[in-house]
């Protein structure tokens, strides 16, 4: 497996949430066993020396990314999720997204003050879920190490959203 035979599992969607939008669904990855192996495989590649202390997935598609490479780092998993589904104490965050807006949030008990976190979400576009993830990480008092997707949408300039923080993906888009 290499990054074309990924980019061909890469399932395109025209016209999906709304017109006008090319949706890349990660659902070919995930169907292929190989492909999906592949994404853990360069993850655990890229983060195993990284001094991290918790991998922190985004709702829903970044929870697959993040939990194996959570269990293979051997460090926590936290979860990101929209809002009104996680049933204790939370920290919120309301963002804009490319088609709408949205709140999410995170257990306060799941962020330890000082912690390093990486960020996972299946596919970084403008940056604005990334942004607020980092916004619930820090009113914990952590902070976020490394943001990564699976696939970038980097002529969305989500680097500048997430700027100064490290964005890290497979495989980019540039508006096909």
């Amino acid at each position: 497996m290499d990054l074309e035979a990924l980019d061909k599992a890469v399932r395109r969607v025209p016209d999906f949430p709304k017109p006008g939008i090319l949706f890349y669904d990660i659902t070919g990855i995930l169907v292929n066993p190989e492909a999906f192996n592949f994404c853990i495989e360069k993850m655990v590649e890229k983060y195993k020396d990284a001094k991290i202390d918790a991998v922190a997935g985004v709702e829903s598609r970044g929870f697959i990314f993040a939990a194996p490479l959570a269990q293979k780092l051997g460090i926590p998993l936290i979860l990101i999720r929209k809002k009104g589904k996680l049933p204790g104490d939370t920290y919120e965050c309301s963002y804009s997204l490319e088609y709408g807006s949205a709140t999410i949030e995170v257990h306060k008990s799941d962020i330890k003050k000082g912690q390093k976190i990486l960020v996972i979400d299946d596919l970084i576009a403008t940056g604005g879920t990334l942004a607020a993830a980092k916004n619930l990480i820090e009113q914990g008092g952590a902070e976020v190490s490394d943001f990564f997707g699976i696939i970038g949408l980097p002529f969305l300039n989500y680097k500048k959203v997430l700027s100064p923080s490290t964005v890290t993906t497979l495989i980019n888009y540039d508006g096909e």
